[in-house]
């Protein structure tokens, strides 16, 4: 067959040559043979496909090295899946497995929940020595404080969690059943070294977290949304919804503050979009941070929550209180789901509604995924300037026809003309983080809602992030780009004293 899938050859049809091979005829003398390749057209460099006998299948030399990585990827095993291991820490777990059932005959369960952990250490040293003479074992000084720490965590924390809740290096930690925990380093995610006794074992850990907060989680609600003491987020969900189990997602947050200056420090963004951020967080602009899950919205808003006016009442509404303020006059506000009767649920909605009432300043929103995003537009209009809200999208526009499609899924009925010029009129600037294959979290768009053009709502873009190559070691390698424009939102940070540097900054 020929590249056209007509047959060489055919009877009574003249055989066609091959394209590229017939060349200019020069003085009438016919080509010859070492012409027949087509030799006026420059030599491509080519080598095989990998793992193809064919001598024909070749392929430029610059793609041999994505084919190659393609490859690899496919035929890499996904076995290595589970976290159980085996060595010290392994065999301190089954020592706690004999001694755990011996040592809650000798103590007072109540008494105990009265103690701090050094203290209930403390308490158990000479039982526990006790208990493992009952057992006949014997352990040197390193082995008996490992025992100590694992029996503690296990009756007062949350069991192996409490290791990687201690190692400030990790800021996610996925437990997909109790055969396996990832945990999430540097942007990277790796497969972590703990285990559970059983699934049982792991539930009353689930359990422990969210009624810590006056929540369940059980087969009648699957689904939970807590937080711990130290303020991280968490997620369960059990079985029948998850099928391998458990499973326990916990987002982390530093324990010490990041601000804008730290941000541009880390290289998420210039030092001029700092500049320009400061200056929108404190002349009150309607900010709507944008971005996937992971991408730091949470922490770009708590960054920018430093720069509130002290003096100015701040509430934050929020599913699961994250948002950590460093302001004197700031209220957390929380939901709260319906009961067993499915009565007494509070929504994000409601929320809104009554902070309109409690005299705010600015309304901070953790996220918007519904229709409470009308009632957050409405505050931003009606007089609550500085508010500000996260979403999930993949780009400033992206974001803007979100919201759109929000307030249009509600019960409320205004034509879509309306919604979007009251998008347009409430909010101000759309920053846009990102989280890179390489792990890093960039601010890749700092966009300027500046009003209605026909039915489309008109932006412009301030910075802007752009990819320029890859190192060697699989960091991307950019640079953030100021348009040169300037901004509409000037005259606002006039008010302010902030419109020379905010100027200055964006050209």
């Amino acid at each position: 067959m020929s590249a056209f899938g007509r047959r060489n050859g055919m009877s009574g049809q003249p055989v066609r040559p091959a394209f590229g091979v017939a060349r200019p005829m020069q003085g009438g003398a016919m080509p010859r043979a070492e012409d027949a390749a087509g030799s006026q057209f420059p030599p491509i460099e080519t080598i095989p496909l990998p793992g193809s006998d064919d001598a024909g299948a070749m392929m430029p030399a610059g793609t041999v090295d994505a084919i190659q990585r393609l490859t690899d990827r496919q035929n890499a095993s996904g076995d290595a899946g589970s976290s159980r291991n085996e060595g010290f820490e392994a065999s301190i777990h089954k020592i706690k497995e004999q001694v755990l059932p011996r040592l809650l005959e000798r103590v007072d369960p109540e008494a105990a929940a009265t103690l701090g952990k050094d203290e209930l250490a403390e308490e158990f040293r000479p039982i526990i020595g006790e208990v493992l003479a009952e057992l006949k074992l014997t352990l040197n000084r390193r082995e008996q404080f490992a025992l100590e720490k694992v029996l503690v965590d296990e009756l007062l924390g949350l069991g192996p969690l409490e290791e990687l809740l201690a190692d400030p290096a990790i800021t996610d930690i996925m437990v997909n059943g109790p055969d396996q925990t990832y945990v999430e380093r540097k942007g990277k995610l790796e497969l972590a070294q703990i285990q559970f006794r059983d699934e049982e074992h792991l539930f009353q850990i689930a359990q422990r977290i969210v009624n810590s907060v006056g929540r369940r989680v059980d087969q009648t609600t699957p689904l939970a949304d807590a937080r711990l003491k130290d303020g991280s987020r968490v997620n369960v969900i059990v079985p029948p919804l998850s099928l391998r189990g458990t499973a326990i997602s916990i987002r982390k947050f530093s324990a010490k503050p990041i601000t804008l200056d730290m941000m541009a420090g880390f290289g998420s963004m210039s030092p001029k979009m700092a500049t320009a951020l400061k200056i929108a967080g404190a002349s009150r602009f309607n900010v709507v941070i944008s971005g996937g899950t992971g991408s730091g919205k949470t922490t770009m808003l708590n960054a920018l929550s430093k720069m509130i006016d002290p003096g100015e009442r701040v509430l934050t509404i929020e599913d699961a209180a994250e948002l950590r303020l460093q302001q004197p006059h700031w209220l957390p506000l929380e939901t709260r789901p319906a009961n067993l009767e499915g009565q007494g649920e509070v929504s994000i909605r409601d929320l809104v509604k009554n902070a309109l009432r409690m005299r705010p300043d600015r309304i901070i929103l953790g996220e918007i995924r519904g229709s409470e995003c009308f009632d957050m537009l409405a505050a931003m209009n009606t007089g609550h300037d500085g508010s500000m809200c996260t979403l999930h999208a993949n780009s400033p526009r992206e974001a803007l026809a979100r919201m759109e499609n929000m307030v249009m899924m509600s019960d409320i009925k205004v034509p879509k003309e309306a919604i979007s010029r009251q998008i347009a009129d409430s909010v101000e600037l759309i920053i846009q983080v990102k989280r890179l294959r390489d792990g890093s979290r960039r601010v890749t768009n700092v966009t300027e809602v500046i009003g209605m053009e026909g039915p489309v709502i008109v932006t412009q873009e301030l910075f802007k992030f752009e990819y320029l190559d890859e190192s060697a070691d699989g960091k991307i390698i950019g640079e953030y780009r100021s348009m040169g424009l300037r901004p509409y939102t000037l005259d606002k940070a006039k008010q302010f004293g902030f419109d020379q540097a905010f100027l200055e900054a964006c050209l």
